[in-house]
C-alpha cells in the first residue's frame, strides 16, 4: 500500500512538472506572439485585397487557401530553418532580424510613398490573366503566399528572438509551432470575417426585420474600416520595423539612436508621471516608428536602383543557365 502512495505520488509530482511546462510553453508562445504584432496586422491588412474582384462563393475558399500556404511557409520552412539558427548561428539571429525590420520599413515607406502621390500599386498578382478567373485565382494565391512568406519569415523570427536562450530545442518548436498556427488561425480567421462582412450585412437588409438597419450600417461600415486597417497596418509596419532595427543596432554595439530614443522616452514618463508609462511607449513607439520610416525612404531608391536590377540580372544569368 505504501508503495501504491509512493507510486501515486511521484505520479502527481509528474503530472505538476508537466502541467508547469505546458503553462510555461504556452506563456512563451503568447509572449512571443505579441513581439510579431506589428507583422501580424500587416498581414491581416494586406490579405483582403487578394479576394477582391471574386464572387462571393469564392472568398473564402480563396482565404482557405492562403492560410494552408501559410501554415506550410511556417510549419515546414521556417520552423526547421529557425531551429537550425538557433543551434548552429544564434548570432545570425539578430542580423536576420534587422533585414527584416528593414523590408517592413521599406515596404511601408512605400505605402506611405504610394499614398502621398496617390499613385496606385501595379502588382503583378492582382492582374488580370489570359487563363480566366481560374487562372487569376491561381496568381493570386501564389501571390499571397509569396507575400505571407516573407511576412511569416519576420514573424518566426521575432518569435524566435523571444525566447530565452538556454531552452531545449523541443521547448523552442513547441513554442513556435504553437505561435505558427495561433498567428494564422487569428489573421486567416480574421480576414474570412472581414471579407464576408459585407455579403453578411447584405444578407440582413434582404430579410428585413429589426437587423436590417444594422445590417445596412455594416455594409457602410466595411470600407471605411478597411481603409483604417490598411492605415494601421502601414503604421504597425514602419513601427515595428524601425524599433527591430534601433534594437539590433544596440545589441550588436552601436548604442545610438536607442539612447537617444531611450531618453527622450523617460524623459516624456516624467513629464507625465500620472500615465508615465503610456507616455514612455508613445514616446518610444513615436520615436522608432520615424526612424522607420526614414530608413525605409532611403531604402525605396536603393532597392530599385541597386538591388531590384542585381536581383534581376543574377536570375538571369540562372536562368540563361538552365535554359
Amino acid at each position: 500500500m505504501s508503495g501504491l502512495l509512493a507510486l501515486l505520488d511521484d505520479v502527481a509530482g509528474i503530472a505538476k512538472i508537466a502541467a508547469s511546462s505546458v503553462d510555461d510553453v504556452a506563456g512563451q508562445a503568447a509572449k512571443a506572439g505579441a513581439k510579431a504584432a506589428g507583422a501580424v496586422i500587416d498581414d491581416a491588412a494586406v490579405t483582403p485585397k487578394y479576394v477582391h474582384g471574386f464572387s462571393a462563393s469564392r472568398e473564402v475558399p480563396i482565404v482557405l487557401r492562403i492560410a494552408r500556404g501559410s501554415l506550410i511557409n511556417k510549419l515546414v520552412i521556417l520552423l526547421p530553418v529557425a531551429l537550425l539558427l538557433s543551434a548552429f548561428a544564434d548570432w545570425a539571429i539578430t542580423p536576420l532580424l534587422m533585414v527584416g525590420g528593414s523590408y517592413l520599413c521599406f515596404e511601408g515607406a512605400e505605402k506611405v510613398m504610394h499614398a502621398l502621390g496617390h499613385h496606385k500599386v501595379n502588382e503583378p498578382q492582382l492582374q488580370t490573366t489570359e487563363d480566366g478567373a481560374a487562372g487569376l485565382e491561381e496568381e493570386r494565391v501564389k501571390g499571397a503566399i509569396k507575400t505571407d512568406f516573407i511576412l511569416s519569415a519576420e514573424i518566426m523570427t521575432i518569435a524566435l528572438a523571444a525566447i530565452p536562450d538556454g531552452d531545449p530545442i523541443w521547448k523552442e518548436a513547441l513554442i513556435l509551432a504553437i505561435v505558427a498556427v495561433g498567428i494564422t488561425v487569428a489573421v486567416y480567421g480574421f480576414v474570412a470575417i472581414i471579407v464576408k462582412a459585407d455579403d453578411f450585412g447584405l444578407h440582413l437588409v434582404e430579410r428585413g426585420g429589426a437587423l436590417a438597419g444594422f445590417g445596412r450600417g455594416l455594409v457602410r461600415f466595411m470600407p471605411g474600416f478597411m481603409k483604417v486597417l490598411t492605415v494601421v497596418g502601414t503604421a504597425a509596419m514602419i513601427w515595428v520595423g524601425g524599433q527591430i532595427v534601433v534594437h539590433g543596432l544596440h545589441e550588436l554595439g552601436m548604442h545610438q539612436p536607442y539612447q537617444w530614443v531611450r531618453e527622450r522616452s523617460e524623459a516624456a514618463a516624467q513629464a507625465l508621471p500620472q500615465v508615465a508609462g503610456a507616455a514612455g511607449w508613445a514616446t518610444t513607439a513615436f520615436l522608432d516608428g520615424i526612424f522607420g520610416l526614414v530608413l525605409g525612404f532611403i531604402l525605396i531608391p536603393l532597392v530599385q536602383h541597386v538591388i531590384s536590377p542585381v536581383i534581376g540580372a543574377v536570375r538571369g544569368i540562372f536562368g540563361g543557365a538552365r535554359a
